[in-house]
C-alpha cells in the first residue's frame, strides 16, 4: 500500500550509498597518484584483495551468504579508507594485517555491518601504527621533491619483493607535522617550517579534491553538514587558540586543515553512519570534540596524525552522546519524557 503523499518511501540501499562514497573518493585517489606517485594504486589493490578475502572468510565462518555482503560495497570503502590513511609502498603483509584487524576484529567480531562500535578502517590503522611504527612512518615524498619516485612496476616490487635496488631514502620523507615538530624541538619557529612545507609539497590540491568529494556527498545527501563543519571548526578553534598563545611553538590553523587526514577525516571517516553519532546535536558534539582531540594529539602526542585516535575515542562516547541528545518527541511535555 502506498504511503501518504507527505512520506517518502525511497531509501538509499547500502550499495548505492557506498558507491557514492567511492565515487567521491576517486578525485582524491587520482590527485594522490599525481602528487606522490603511482604507489597508491598498489596500496588500493592490495588492501582491496585482502578486504574481500577476509570478508568472505568471516561470512563463511558465520554461515552467511557471500553475494549480498560482498557486493554491497562496504568492505571496499573500508579498504580504500585504510589504504588512503596509510603510507604507500609498505610490505604487503602490513596491509594484510591492517585489513585482517579491520574486517575480522573491528567489523565481524561486533556482529558485522551495522553492529560495529568502532570505525573499522581506523581500528586497522591504529593497530598498525602502534604495532609497526617504523613502517608506518615511511611516508612517500612528493614527486616534486623526491630524488626518485618509483614507477608502477617498481612499486609492485617494493610491496611484494622488498626494497631491491631502490632505497627508502630516495622516495620517502618526513610528514609536514613531523617536520614542524622536529624544527620546533631544535629551537626553530613552527610558522617558518610550516610555510616551507606548503611551498614544497603543494598538497593543497589533494585537500581540495577531498573537499570536493565531501561537497558531492553533501549534495547527494549521503552525509549532513553537522559532522564536517563541527570537526573542521574543532580543529580550527583549538589550533587557533594554541597558535595565539605561542606562534613560535604551535602551527597555525590553516596548517592543521591542509595536512594529515583532516579533510579525509571530516567528510569520509567521521561520517561513518554506524560508528558516528546519529542525532543532530550529538553529531556536533561528537565531531567538535574529535577536532579538539586531533589537534592535541598532533601537538603533544608521538604519532604523526591524530585523526584515527580521536575518531576511536569519540566512537566510544557515541552511545552516551546519543542517549543525552535525543530530540524531543512531538507532543512531549517539555522537561520530561514519556508518560502522562
Amino acid at each position: 500500500m502506498p504511503g501518504s503523499p507527505h512520506i517518502s518511501l525511497q531509501r538509499n540501499s547500502v550499495r548505492a550509498v557506498m558507491l557514492k562514497v567511492l565515487a567521491a573518493l576517486v578525485p582524491g585517489v587520482i590527485v594522490h597518484a599525481w602528487v606522490f606517485g603511482p604507489g597508491i594504486w598498489v596500496s588500493l589493490l592490495v588492501c582491496t584483495a585482502f578486504a574481500y578475502l577476509f570478508e568472505a572468510l568471516a561470512l563463511a565462518m558465520r554461515n552467511l551468504p557471500l553475494k549480498p555482503f560482498l557486493t554491497d560495497g562496504s568492505v571496499l570503502v573500508t579498504a580504500w579508507l585504510l589504504a588512503l590513511s596509510m603510507p604507500t609502498l609498505l610490505p604487503w603483509w602490513i596491509y594484510a594485517v591492517g585489513m585482517l584487524i579491520a574486517v575480522l576484529v573491528a567489523k565481524h567480531l561486533y556482529g558485522g555491518l551495522g553492529q560495529n562500535l568502532f570505525n573499522p578502517a581506523m581500528v586497522g590503522y591504529a593497530a598498525l601504527i602502534v604495532s609497526f611504527p617504523m613502517y608506518m612512518n615511511l611516508w612517500p615524498a612528493p614527486v616534486s621533491v623526491a630524488s626518485h619516485t618509483p614507477n608502477l612496476m617498481e612499486a609492485f616490487d617494493l610491496v611484494f619483493a622488498g626494497q631491491g635496488a631502490v632505497s627508502p631514502d630516495a622516495y620517502t620523507a618526513a610528514t609536514p607535522m613531523d617536520a614542524v615538530r622536529a624544527h620546533v624541538r631544535a629551537g626553530g619557529r613552527a610558522e617558518e617550517i610550516a610555510r616551507e612545507s606548503f611551498k614544497l609539497i603543494g598538497k593543497e590540491t589533494l585537500v581540495l579534491t577531498y573537499l570536493l568529494g565531501g561537497v558531492l556527498l553533501l549534495a547527494t545527501r549521503v552525509i549532513t553538514w553537522h559532522i564536517p563543519v563541527a570537526f573542521l571548526a574543532g580543529v580550527t578553534v583549538t589550533a587557533g587558540v594554541l597558535y595565539g598563545l605561542d606562534p613560535a611553538r604551535y602551527a597555525d590553523p590553516l596548517f592543521h586543515l591542509v595536512t594529515g587526514s583532516t579533510m579525509l577525516g571530516a567528510f569520509f571517516i567521521l561520517t561513518d553512519p554506524v560508528s558516528a553519532s546519529g542525532t543532530p546535536r550529538g553529531k556536533l558534539i561528537y565531531a567538535g570534540l574529535a577536532g579538539f582531540i586531533t589537534v592535541l594529539i598532533r601537538t603533544y602526542g608521538n604519532y604523526p596524525d591524530g585523526v584515527a585516535f580521536s575518531v576511536l575515542l569519540m566512537n566510544m562516547a557515541v552511545p552516551f552522546i546519543d542517549a543525552h541528545t535525543q530530540p524531543r518527541v512531538f507532543g512531549e511535555a517539555r522537561g520530561r519524557r514519556g508518560g502522562s
